[in-house]
């Protein structure tokens, strides 16, 4: 449904965007993630149309964006960075004017602003005028004005920005409910929102993309992805590091935490090692040695961990070795 190809953007001597592809097929929710200043916006903004790429490609549904703009923008709906909006409608009247303008009138015009107003929870402030809304309301109304005719595809900027925790998991429930049927882009600098609601997940940095990929998939170039933790009680943590470390299937240890709880341990595992024989060989370990185990568990990568080593390189990721490590 969305096709990029080689999309450059320049603003005078500065490349926003860098010459960055991909694509995105019905039923996909792709997150679009980067630090401030990447082209996530900017991205989005000429997949739109709202800004000309300096050079590549944009196809959406099979139009291309420069060449046949009516066309592609009849099969978008678009929530802008900021979520503007006619301050002086109400948010009736903002919904009937975006209904009209895309082509919706009479019955097929009610039913359609009825249908957005429910779907975002607007029923308590639809005779406000948009000025009088909260942040969060406003943005909501703004996103209602992005779905008004059911489009096949979506680019969201920031959707959840300005909404509280609860509203927060209402638009994300949404997004992945409709990303069943639809191709649907969102930028977000929440990672969380990556595995509440997306399917596959594009990392960019200046202008470039550095990562893509399923949220596990990214997970899993997380240093500390299939380490085991280890918590042991009334045992000397050198005597626990000395025995962990000599494991057949421990590349090197890291010493965790040592208090009145134990001693929590991090076992990261050799490359060849096949998956759960780590955790398999501390555990028979643990009763060889008739230790008290509190904690035995594999973890699982961490998103904030591998977007800080993708997009500041020179920041040693969670885990490198410390000298505790004893190997």
């Amino acid at each position: 449904m969305i096709k990029v190809e080689n999309l450059v953007k320049t603003f005078g001597p500065k490349r926003a965007v860098d010459g960055i592809s991909f694509t995105v097929e019905r039923g996909e929710v792709l997150g679009f993630l980067g630090p401030n200043g990447a082209g996530k916006s900017t991205t989005m903004r000429m997949i739109t149309g709202f800004i000309p790429p300096t050079a590549g490609r944009i196809t959406v549904g099979g139009y291309d964006v420069v060449e046949h703009p009516i066309a592609a923008k009849r099969l978008m709906g678009y929530l802008p960075e900021n979520a503007p909006a006619y301050t002086d409608m109400t948010v009736w009247g903002f919904l009937n004017f975006a209904a009209e303008m895309r082509g919706l009138s009479g019955e097929a015009k009610r039913k359609a602003v009825n249908r957005v107003i429910e779907m975002c929870f607007l029923e308590t402030v639809v005779h406000q005028s948009v000025d009088t809304l909260s942040k969060g309301y406003r943005h909501r109304t703004c996103f209602a004005q992005s779905i008004i005719h059911d489009p096949p595809v979506l680019i969201l900027d920031e959707p959840t920005d300005g909404l509280d925790p609860n509203q927060k998991h209402e638009v994300r429930t949404l997004i992945r409910r409709m990303g069943e049927t639809k191709a649907i882009v969102f930028s977000t600098h929440i990672l969380e929102e990556v595995d509440a609601a997306c399917t596959r997940a594009i990392i960019i940095d200046r202008g470039k993309i550095v990562a893509n990929g399923t949220p596990a998939q990214l997970r899993s170039r997380s240093e500390v992805s299939g380490a085991v933790a280890l918590r042991v009680l009334g045992v000397p943590a050198s005597e626990v590091k000395t025995k962990v470390a000599e494991l057949p299937t421990v590349r090197r240890t890291q010493l965790l935490e040592e208090n009145g709880h134990g001693v929590l341990l991090r076992a990261y595992p050799r490359p060849d090692a096949r998956d759960g024989a780590l955790q398999e060989s501390l555990f028979e370990l643990a009763l060889r040695a008739n230790w008290k185990v509190t904690e035995l568990r594999t973890e699982e990568g961490r998103l904030d961990e591998v977007f800080r080593s993708i997009t500041l390189p020179d920041t040693a990721p969670a885990g490198q070795s410390t000298k505790e490590d004893s190997r």
